[in-house]
C-alpha cells in the first residue's frame, strides 16, 4: 500500500506493521526533496521500509552497519550516513528519518552531548546508540538520558543490528502511543466539571485532576502518596464527624461502587467547605483483582442551596418569612403530642387586622405589604422561641403558645400582641395605625387536634371583631374571662415625622 498523491506537502499518519506490533509512521506526499516511506504486502508477509540515519565517523563502523543492514529480510533499511551531526537537526522530525543510529564517539561532539542535541531537536525520533566494549557505562547513561537502547560494536551484525533497530522503533511507538493515551486521558479528566481522585490498594493518593486540586486545596505533586483521608477530608454536614470508613476504603473492601453518605461535606485544606455528591468505585487490574479505587464527586453546594431554598419556600410565607399553615400544622401536631404526654395546656391565637383593606385601597398593596412585614416582626418579638408565629394569608396570623399553665397566660399574651400591633407602622412615608382582633382556643378544652383548635380560635376571633375589634375573645362562654380593654380605632393616618 502506498500513500496517495495529494498536492502540497501534506502529512498522513497511518498504522504501519512491524513483524510483531503496531507503530505510527508519518507519510509525506511526493514532492521534490521529500521522502515517502511505504509499506507493502507480499504473499502474506508485511514488507517495511525503514529510513536509518547513521551518525558515525569510523569508516569501519560504517561498513559494518552497511553490511548488517543489507540483508534485512522482510524489512528494507534505507541507510543515510553522516560523519557528524547535521546542522538542521530539527528536520529529522519531519518524517524522513525513522530511527537514528548514533556513535557515542564523534570528533565534533564527545560523549552524551550528541545525544542531548538530537533529543532536544527531534525528541520524537528514536535513537539507538552504539559503543565499544569498554564504554558500556556511557551507553547506559545515554539510555537514562533518553536513548531507546544501546548496542556494542561487536554486535553490529546482520542479526543483532536489524533486530535492535526494530525493537527500538517498536518501543518508541509504544511509548508514544502510551503518552498520547495518557495525554488524552489527562485532557479529558481536566476538562470535565467533576473532581476525580484515585488511590492504590493501600488508600494512598495516586492522582488528582485539576478540579480535585481546586476543591481539596492540594496540588497533585504534594498529594501523591498521602493517605486519602488526609487529602480528601469528608465530614457529615450536621455533626462535623468523619465517616468511620471513607468511601474509597469501602469501595475497595466491598469490591463495588458505593455512594457518598447524605449531607457529605468536603473540607478544603484552608477550611472552606463544599457540599459534595457522587460515588466511589474499585479499580481492577488485568487479573481482575482490585488494585485501587476512584472517587468522582462534584460541588453540590449550589444545588443544595436551591433545594434548601425550595424547601424553605414550601414551609414559609414568602412575604413575612413566617411559617405557613403547612409548617404550623406540623408544629401544632408535635406540640399537642408533647402537651398530652406532660399533661400541659397550649393555646392557639387567631389574629386578624381590623379594617386592613383600607390601607391597601388608599395607599396601595406595597404599603400594605410593609405593614404586614412590620406586624410580623412585632408578633415574633412578643412570644417565646418555643412558640410559633405563622401567617395564614392576607392579614391573618395564627400563633401557637406551647405549654401554658392556664388560660390567663394566653390572655396576658393577647394583651401584649394587641398593644404591639396598635403602635404606629412606618409605610408609604406615613405612620399608619392598625388594630387587631384575636380569638383564643385552649388545648384540651376546645379541641384535641390542630384543625379543631384553629377553627375554634377563628370563631372566637370573629366574635372579637363583631364586638368592635381591637380586643381578644376566648372560644366558648364558659372559658371566656372577658374582653381586653379596647383601643379607639384610628380615624386617620398621621404623616411620618
Amino acid at each position: 500500500m502506498h500513500p496517495p498523491t495529494i498536492a502540497g506537502n501534506i502529512r498522513f499518519e497511518r498504522e504501519k506493521f512491524t513483524l510483531r506490533t503496531f507503530y505510527y509512521v508519518r507519510y509525506r506526499t511526493e514532492a521534490p526533496g521529500l521522502f515517502a516511506e511505504s509499506c507493502s504486502h507480499n504473499h502474506g508477509h508485511i514488507h517495511m521500509d525503514i529510513n536509518v540515519l547513521l551518525v558515525a565517523a569510523d569508516p569501519g563502523d560504517v561498513r559494518a552497519v552497511e553490511a548488517a543492514l543489507s540483508r534485512g529480510g522482510d524489512v528494507s533499511f534505507r541507510l543515510r550516513c553522516v560523519s557528524q551531526l547535521p546542522q538542521d537537526l530539527e528536520s529529522l522530525g519531519d518524517g524522513g528519518t525513522t530511527v537514528v543510529l548514533l556513535d557515542l564517539h564523534l570528533p565534533d561532539v564527545k560523549g552524551i552531548g550528541a545525544l542531548d542535541r538530537l533529543l532536544a531537536a527531534a525528541p520524537q525520533v528514536p535513537v539507538l546508540v552504539f559503543c565499544g566494549a569498554g564504554d558500556e557505562d556511557l551507553a547506559r547513561q545515554a539510555v537514562r538520558r533518553g536513548a531507546q537502547d544501546y548496542l556494542l560494536k561487536t554486535h553490529l551484525d546482520s542479526y543483532s543490528l536489524p533486530r535492535a533497530l526494530r525493537n527500538v522503533i517498536d518501543r518508541s511507538a509504544a511509548e508514544e502511543a502510551l503518552f498520547l493515551e495518557r495525554e488524552r486521558a489527562q485532557v479529558t479528566l481536566d476538562s470535565i466539571g467533576d473532581a476525580v481522585v484515585t488511590t492504590d490498594i493501600a488508600g494512598k493518593v495516586t492522582y488528582l485532576n485539576s478540579v480535585a486540586e481546586k476543591m481539596s486545596g492540594w496540588l497533585r505533586k504534594d498529594a501523591r502518596g498521602r493517605p486519602f483521608g488526609e487529602v480528601i477530608r469528608i465530614v457529615d454536614a450536621t455533626t462535623g464527624a468523619s465517616p468511620t470508613r471513607n468511601p474509597m476504603a469501602r469501595a475497595i473492601e466491598q469490591d463495588q461502587s458505593v455512594g457518598l453518605a447524605a449531607n457529605s461535606v468536603l473540607v478544603r485544606r484552608d477550611g472552606v467547605e463544599y457540599a459534595i455528591e457522587d460515588s466511589a468505585a474499585p479499580i481492577h487490574g488485568r487479573n481482575g483483582r482490585v488494585i485501587g479505587a476512584v472517587i468522582v464527586f462534584h460541588d453540590a453546594s449550589e444545588s443544595h442551596a436551591v433545594k434548601a431554598r425550595m424547601s424553605h419556600l414550601a414551609q414559609y410565607d414568602f412575604l413575612t418569612d413566617l411559617p405557613n399553615p403547612v409548617l404550623l400544622n406540623d408544629r401544632m401536631t408535635q406540640a399537642i403530642a408533647l402537651a398530652r404526654r406532660h399533661k400541659k395546656q397550649l393555646a392557639v391565637l387567631f389574629i386578624d387586622l381590623d379594617d386592613f383593606k383600607r390601607i391597601n385601597d388608599t395607599l396601595g398593596h406595597a404599603a400594605g405589604d410593609k405593614v404586614l412585614q412590620s406586624v410580623a416582626l412585632r408578633l415574633k418579638a412578643c412570644v417565646r422561641d418555643s412558640d410559633t408565629v405563622s401567617r395564614r394569608g392576607g392579614d391573618e396570623f395564627v400563633i401557637l403558645l406551647s405549654e401554658i399553665s392556664r388560660g390567663e397566660d394566653a390572655a396576658h399574651g393577647a394583651d401584649k400582641l394587641i398593644a404591639a400591633v396598635g403602635a404606629a407602622h412606618a409605610a408609604a412615608g406615613q405612620e399608619l395605625l392598625v388594630t387587631a382582633s384575636i380569638g383564643i382556643s385552649i388545648y384540651p378544652l376546645d379541641g384535641a387536634d390542630a384543625e379543631s383548635l384553629v377553627k375554634c380560635a377563628d370563631a372566637a376571633m370573629y366574635q372579637a371583631k363583631t364586638g368592635g375589634g381591637n380586643q381578644y375573645r376566648f372560644f366558648g362562654q364558659g372559658t371566656n374571662p372577658g374582653a381586653a380593654g379596647q383601643r379607639p380605632p384610628p380615624n386617620q393616618n398621621r404623616p411620618a415625622g
